[in-house]
C-alpha cells in the first residue's frame, strides 16, 4: 500500500529545531536522495561538527528504510518523512537547514545551501543574499561544474538538448563559436545564447523557464559554478550516496569521484530520454524504457520535451511522475499504486512508485487516476 507522503507533520520552526539540536548528545540525519536534501544534510552536519555534537548522516533512496542500528536521541529527516524521524524538513530542506544552522550560531555555508536550493528548482532569496554577502558573484554562461564547457554541456542535467549525453556533439556545437582557452564574459554569453536556442527549439514553452537555473550562474565553491555544484550533488545523491554525503560534508578528496558519478548519471538519463518509447494521451505524456533513472528522466522530459502538463516515466517495477500545472501528482500516483498493490513516495508535483505488475498495468492505473 502507499504510505509515503501522507499526513506529513508541519516542519518545526528553525529556532525550535535548533534548540532540540543543542540539547542532543547524538543526532542522526536522514537525507532523501535529492541534491536539495543532501545539501541541507551537509549544512546541518557541519553545524553539528562546529558544536562538537556527534552525528550520523546517510542518504536513503526512495522506499528504503534508514539505518536504525545506531541509537540517536534525535533523528532529523530531510526531504521525506521517515517513521523513525523526530523532525522532518520536507519542502525546502537546504534553505531551512541554513536557517537552523544560523540559529545554532554556526558558520553556515551559504554556497552549499545555495547549491541545494538550485538543485530543488527554486533559489531561496535569503540564502542567495547571504551567498552574495560572502562574496559570490554571478557571471554569464552555463551553470556547469567543470571548466571544459563541452564536458559540462554534455553532462548537465539542468538542461536537455541535441548535445546532451554526447560530448562529441557538444564539442561540435561549440566549435563554431571559436572560443579561446579562457572564455571572456562575452564568450560565455555567446555560449548561453547558442544553448538557449538549441534547447528551446521545438520544446514546450516551459523549457525557457526551466533553463533559467542553468544559466547566469553564481561562481564559487568546490566546482566551477554553484549551479554545477547543485547538479553534482543531485547526481551523487541518486547514483552514489556515500560519495554524496562526503561531498556535502566538505571532503575535497571525493571531488573527482563525484564528478564521475555526475557524468555517469547524466549519460544514463540523457540516453534514456533519447531512446524512450513515448505515448501521448489527453493531458498525459508517458515515456518508458529499460534501466532508466526515472526521477531525473521525469524532470527532463517534463521540463523540455513533454507536450502535456503531466509526465509519467516507467521502467520495470519503478516509475516517476511530474506535473507542471500545479496538480498534486503524488495523490494521483498513490491512487494508481493502491489499485495495483504498489507503493508511492513523494509530495506535490513529483512522485515515485514501486510496483510488481507489468508496466502497462501501472500506466493504465495512472491514466484512470488522473
Amino acid at each position: 500500500m502507499s504510505t509515503t507522503g501522507r499526513d506529513q507533520a508541519p516542519a518545526p520552526a528553525a529556532s525550535d529545531l535548533a534548540a532540540a539540536l543543542e540539547r542532543a548528545t547524538f543526532v542522526r540525519l536522514v537525507s532523501d536522495a535529492t541534491g536539495d536534501s543532501l545539501a541541507g544534510t551537509g549544512v546541518l552536519a557541519r553545524a553539528l561538527a562546529d558544536d562538537d555534537t556527534p552525528f550520523q548522516a546517510s542518504v536513503v533512496a526512495p522506499f528504503a528504510d534508514p539505518d536504525r542500528t545506531t541509537e540517536a536521541d534525535l533523528t532529523v529527516a530531510l526531504g521525506r518523512t521517515h517513521a523513525s524521524a523526530d523532525h522532518t524538513l520536507s519542502a525546502t530542506p537546504a534553505a531551512t537547514a541554513f536557517q537552523i544552522a544560523r540559529e545554532l550560531g554556526a558558520t553556515a555555508d551559504p554556497t552549499l545551501a545555495l547549491a541545494g536550493t538550485v538543485a530543488g528548482g527554486d533559489v531561496d532569496g535569503t540564502v542567495a543574499d547571504a551567498a552574495e554577502r560572502a562574496g559570490l558573484e554571478r557571471r554569464p554562461g552555463l551553470a556547469v561544474p567543470v571548466a571544459d564547457l563541452a564536458d559540462g554541456l554534455a553532462h548537465s542535467t539542468l538542461l536537455s538538448g541535441p548535445f546532451s549525453g554526447d560530448e562529441d556533439a557538444a564539442r561540435a556545437a561549440l566549435a563554431g563559436l571559436d572560443l579561446p582557452s579562457e572564455p571572456t564574459a562575452d564568450d560565455h554569453r555567446r555560449v548561453a545564447s547558442l544553448v538557449a536556442l538549441a534547447v528551446t527549439d521545438d520544446a514546450p514553452e516551459r523549457a525557457s523557464s526551466a533553463l533559467a537555473r542553468g544559466l547566469h550562474p553564481y561562481v564559487g565553491g568546490p566546482f566551477e559554478t554553484v549551479g554545477g555544484y547543485a547538479d553534482v550533488l543531485d547526481a551523487a545523491a541518486r547514483a552514489e550516496p556515500g560519495t554524496g554525503i562526503a561531498l556535502a560534508l566538505g571532503h575535497d578528496s571525493v571531488r573527482e569521484r563525484a564528478l564521475s558519478a555526475w557524468r555517469t548519471h547524466a549519460e544514463r538519463a540523457h540516453h534514456a530520454v533519447a531512446e524512450a518509447t513515448t505515448g501521448r494521451y489527453d493531458g498525459l505524456f508517458v515515456a518508458r524504457g529499460d534501466g532508466m533513472p526515472v526521477g531525473t528522466v521525469a524532470r527532463l522530459v517534463a521540463d523540455y520535451h513533454a507536450p502535456e502538463p503531466l509526465v509519467l516515466v516507467v521502467t520495470d517495477g519503478e516509475a516517476a511522475a511530474r506535473a507542471t500545472d500545479g496538480r498534486d501528482v503524488a495523490a494521483t500516483m498513490r491512487t494508481a499504486t493502491d489499485s495495483v498493490g504498489g507503493t508511492t513516495a513523494g509530495r506535490g508535483d513529483r512522485a515515485r512508485a514501486r510496483f510488481d505488475v507489468p508496466t502497462s498495468e501501472l500506466i493504465e492505473a495512472f491514466r484512470e487516476a488522473t
